[in-house]
Formats: C-alpha cells, sequence, structure tokens
C-alpha cells in the first residue's frame, strides 16, 4: 500500500511525453494553482484499473489520454486499462456494468449518467472539494452535473464539455443578404429558407444522435421558452411552449437537406465537409478536420461559428455535452479511481490534454480558462465558456436519474422527428414525448 500525496501530483507532469504523442511543442503555462492539501488517498495494494470512455472525435484526445494514464503507472505502479467505445455505446455499456456489478472501475460517461446510477457510485467528494479550492472552482455546468441534485456530495467529475454552436459559411450566408446568423426566429427562418433556394440548404441531426441530435432538440425547446421539467422535476413537455417549438420546426424542417430523420452524430461533419449544407451546429472537431486538410482548406477558411440562437431565451440556449467520470462501489480499488481522476485533472496532465484538443472539449475548473487553447485560433475561442451554460439537460428541473433516462432514451429527438416527418401532429408529438417521459418519473 502506498499514499497518493500533493507532492507525487506535483512530480508527476507529463507535458513532455503528452506533447510528444502529438508532436506538438511544449507552451508556457498561464493557468494557475492555489496551494492546498491534497485529499491522502491510500492506494490499495496491487490495484489495477479499467477504464472505459468516450471514443475521441480528435486524434490527440487519446493520444495524450494514454500517455497521461501511462505516467499515473509509472508513478503509482497502477496499470490503468483504457478502452475507447463509440458514442451511441457508451450508455449501454454503463447500463450494463451498473445493472451487473462487475466489469470496468472506472466509466467517463456523458452528462447525467452518474444521476441514473447514483446508487451505485462511490462518492467524490474530496477529489472534487480539493480541485474547486486549488483551480478557481468548478463551472455552473460542471456542478449541475457532478453534484447530487440535492447539492450534497459529489457523484460525478466533469471531464469537459462540447460545445456545440452553429457552424457556417460566411460567403454563402452574405450571398442571401446576411452577415451574421440572426438570433430571431422568423429571421432565422428566413435564412434558411433563402439558402435551400440557393441550392445550399441547412441541417441539423434529428436522428437518435447523442451529442447532435439531442443538442438540436434541446435548443428548439429552449428557445422556445419549452422544457421537460418544471423547476420542481415536474414533466412539462406537453405545453403551449413546446407547441409553438414543434409547429416553427414544420416550418423550418423543409429547408433541412434530405436524410436529416436518420443523421447521427458524424452526418452533419460529412454533409458540411462535402458542401452540401452551408449551416449546421457542431463541436470544434470538424472546423480543424478541415483546416488540417489541405483538401478542405478553403472550406475551413469560409467557416465561422456562433451560438445558438438565442429565440425567446435571453442567453444562448444550448448545453454542452459534457464527460462526467463515475466510480463504480463494486471496484476493488476506490482509492487508486479516486486518485487516477485526480491525477488526470491536475494542471500538469489536464492542460496538455486540454490544449491538444484544439478546443474540442472545454474545461470544467475556471483556472483552466488560462490555458493557452484559448489564445489561439480566434476561431476557437468561443468555445471556451461552453460549462458556465444555465442548460442542461432535464432543464428545468433537477437531474435525476428519471431525466437522465429520459434523455439517453430520446425522447426529446424522437418527438421532434415525428414532427418533422410528418408521423404526427405538435400536439400528438408532445402528447406522447408526456407519455413516455411519465413512465420514467412514475418507477
Amino acid at each position: 500500500m502506498r499514499d497518493f500525496t500533493r507532492r507525487d501530483a506535483l512530480a508527476l507532469g507529463v507535458s513532455a511525453a503528452a506533447l510528444a504523442a502529438t508532436g506538438a511543442k511544449a507552451q508556457t503555462s498561464n493557468v494557475k494553482a492555489a496551494n492546498v492539501p491534497t485529499p491522502d488517498l491510500k492506494i490499495e495494494s496491487g490495484a489495477t484499473l479499467r477504464m472505459l470512455r468516450p471514443v475521441r472525435f480528435v486524434k490527440p484526445d487519446e493520444d495524450v489520454f494514454r500517455a497521461n494514464a501511462e505516467r499515473f503507472k509509472e508513478k503509482t505502479g497502477v496499470d490503468v486499462k483504457v478502452d475507447f467505445v463509440g458514442w451511441e455505446d457508451i450508455n449501454q455499456q454503463t447500463a450494463v456494468t451498473a445493472n451487473s456489478g462487475a466489469g470496468p472501475d472506472l466509466i467517463i460517461g456523458f452528462g447525467d449518467a452518474p444521476h441514473i446510477y447514483q446508487d451505485k457510485l462511490i462518492e467524490l467528494t474530496d477529489v472534487a472539494e480539493y480541485l474547486d479550492k486549488k483551480y478557481g472552482g468548478w463551472m455552473r455546468m460542471a456542478q449541475r452535473y457532478g453534484k447530487k441534485h440535492d447539492g450534497k456530495g459529489w457523484i460525478g467529475l466533469p471531464f469537459g464539455s462540447s460545445g456545440g454552436p452553429l457552424v457556417f459559411r460566411k460567403s454563402m450566408i452574405k450571398a442571401v443578404g446576411y452577415d451574421t446568423v440572426p438570433e430571431d426566429h422568423d429571421k432565422l427562418a428566413d435564412l434558411f429558407e433563402k439558402l435551400k433556394k440557393s441550392q445550399k440548404p441547412v441541417g441539423f441531426a434529428l436522428g437518435n444522435a447523442v451529442g447532435d441530435g439531442n443538442g438540436f432538440a434541446n435548443w428548439l425547446m429552449w428557445s422556445h421558452n419549452a422544457a421537460l421539467l418544471d423547476e420542481e422535476g415536474k414533466v412539462s413537455i406537453n405545453s403551449k411552449e413546446t407547441i409553438a417549438a414543434l409547429t416553427y420546426l414544420k416550418k423550418i424542417y423543409p429547408n433541412f437537406i434530405d436524410g436529416t430523420a436518420s443523421w447521427g452524430d458524424v452526418s452533419n461533419n460529412r454533409a458540411y465537409s462535402a458542401g452540401d449544407i452551408s449551416l449546421t451546429s457542431n463541436g470544434v472537431s470538424l472546423y480543424f478536420s478541415m483546416k488540417n486538410d489541405t483538401a478542405l482548406q478553403a472550406i475551413a477558411e469560409d467557416t465561422d461559428h456562433q451560438l445558438m440562437p438565442k429565440g425567446l431565451a435571453t442567453t444562448a440556449p444550448m448545453a454542452g455535452l459534457t464527460l462526467n467520470a463515475m466510480v463504480f462501489k463494486h471496484s476493488k480499488f476506490p482509492n487508486a479511481s479516486r486518485a487516477f481522476l485526480m491525477f488526470m485533472l491536475e494542471k500538469e496532465q489536464y492542460e496538455p490534454w486540454l490544449n491538444a484538443n484544439n478546443g474540442y472539449w472545454a474545461q470544467p475548473l475556471a483556472a483552466y480558462a488560462d490555458a493557452a487553447v484559448w489564445n489561439g485560433d480566434p476561431k476557437v475561442k468561443l468555445f471556451k465558456d461552453t460549462m458556465n451554460s444555465g442548460f442542461w439537460n432535464g432543464y428545468k428541473g433537477p437531474i435525476t436519474a428519471a431525466s437522465g433516462a429520459v434523455n439517453a432514451d430520446y425522447v426529446m429527438v424522437q418527438m421532434c422527428a415525428a414532427v418533422a416527418t410528418g408521423a404526427a401532429t405538435p400536439e400528438q408529438a408532445a402528447r406522447e414525448a408526456e407519455r413516455r417521459a411519465q413512465r420514467y418519473f412514475r418507477r
């Protein structure tokens, strides 16, 4: 048995190893870290760990993450096997792990997963409070997803969030009379119609896409002041605001490119890179994949980002897709698990990983707003404050197992798709979404 101390954490800087994995050069850090006592985690003798996490969209994500895990092994002797799985598979594998009481020690899942399986997890409060004091505090969305809904104790450690703002061709919207994408619903519909007439339609995922499908459905609802839940946690999806949102979707859907009802998380990337659409919503990975491809650099140069239109909301109604780490009670090595997560979020490991992601994942801790990645390409800076959003999956209510299950079951996405494709009227779709949501809240 050995203790994982603050001195160990500071001695484990992996900037060189992590950057070597990406071929990048070391950068001077401006991130400030306070001098606070580290939790005294006694790593279990003979500990080995297995972790699942979503597959990378930006290649250096995986390279640097693996390099950091290897450095943890070099210092502590704890071997960490990290498996990267598909985005559509991570929820299913998390459910199997939680319900079987066997499998990985740790999973980095999405947003509300710790709330779905709260009774299967160990608390991470000591590590969370240490990181909070050391790195300037957890940001709004990180607190929302990391803490229990009563605010007493942490069950998740958010690693970052991928924003999904608008991505658009500047030349194409200018050609139809707009310099920026309007915030107003009516003007936005006018822009979409003009883009379709110019044979450069828009495209938003309406298939069961973890990031893009949920992101668009949430924006549509929130920008009309509609929500799955009210502040008390009661299902409120069947409302006049939802009917208005779905009616608006019927209006704009004819200006979408064909096939969006079956789009997954990579579909809009392909359509935009091919020049088939002029506007979508996506993380920064789309921009960088084009910027780094000589055949697509002209499209990247013509590309810009903008927060999702406010509509009737007072701020951009969007919540980032959040990576959220959890440790299962069935793990034989809970201290090693907590020590590993703490290690990965320390400046020496986390900042190189954040920089290597080129803005795809935005930090959960305020101090990392000073990381070098946010002072480079001006088209990336917009992603920096992703985790300061006041919106979340299950908004406006508390995050619970039920709200997480509704999101995982694509209730909102399928409600929107049914209306867009003509399978249901707005009224019918809202009633069906209410019925499906209520099943989870009655359990």
